[in-house]
């Protein structure tokens, strides 16, 4: 009981000056950002991000993620529950809503209803959210810098009561969207970064066993370099088989095969 109460009075108090270095929402911050650096995919990330943003922001009931693929359309890739989804994809369908404008790469960091039973805004939304029991909502972006082909997204709590996201639970989201969007850059700069290694990987190990096969064409056939080459070629349409696997197997298989 005295646990809960700390955490409640710390939950409270965030955003609000006081000194919460010891508190429990504190911890749990720190704890995220280990979460987060471990994180090896973007997928990783995300599902941290909508399980610290349901147990700490005041009022949520429910959590989500819009990305924008890069012609531009939205998605959701994670939810604490598929409710979460159908009500992103009301806002997609319709064009509008706090995910969708929130992620346009326009708004001014979030969007916000306190009651979506009198919001005139996003009608098609706000009638598929009540009728689900949710009255509030706060979005907030995610990786507001990114430039093509990566675009904007945006955290999505929604919350059953009215007024439910106070300024403190605006600076608690935003907090962790930032800590997402960092995350986000780091493990897309990782995983693009291993890409690229494994594409230049492939691309010399090709061209050394492409040279390879071309020396056995030479010293087997007594041909030039250029000639060699174009054999090869002209073996891998005539089989339909990719010159490099050509070459791999005339590499390790010469004692065993005659190429015609």
């Amino acid at each position: 009981m005295a646990d809960e109460r700390r955490w409640q009075r710390d939950k409270a108090g965030f955003g609000s000056g006081e000194n919460l270095s010891d508190g429990p929402l504190a911890e749990q911050f720190v704890e995220l950002t280990r979460l987060l650096l471990a994180a090896s995919t973007p997928a990783q990330v995300l599902e941290q991000v909508i399980a610290a943003a349901y147990r700490v922001v005041p009022g949520a009931d429910l959590v989500s993620v819009t990305l924008r693929a890069p012609d531009g359309s939205f998605h959701t890739p994670v939810s604490t529950g598929e409710v979460g989804v159908e009500l992103d994809e009301v806002q997609y369908r319709a064009g509008t809503g706090p995910c969708v404008d929130t992620a346009d790469g326009e708004s001014p960091g979030y969007t916000r209803s306190e009651d979506l039973r009198a919001e005139t805004r996003w009608p098609d939304f706000s009638r598929a959210a009540v009728r689900h029991g949710f009255t509030s909502i706060l979005s907030t972006v995610l990786v507001p810098d990114a430039a093509p082909p990566r675009l904007p997204g945006a955290l999505n709590i929604y919350s059953r009561r009215p007024g439910a996201f106070d300024p403190q639970a605006r600076d608690t989201a935003l907090l962790l969207a930032t800590h997402g969007s960092l995350a986000l850059a780091t493990t897309s700069a990782v995983s693009r970064a291993e890409l690229e290694a494994n594409h230049l990987r492939r691309a010399v190990e090709s061209r050394d066993v492409i040279g390879q096969a071309k020396g056995i064409l030479m010293q087997r056939r007594g041909l030039t370099a250029d000639e060699a080459f174009d054999l090869l070629r002209r073996t891998s349409q005539d089989l339909n088989v990719k010159l490099a696997e050509l070459a791999r197997t005339l590499a390790t298989r010469h004692t065993e095969l005659d190429v015609p």
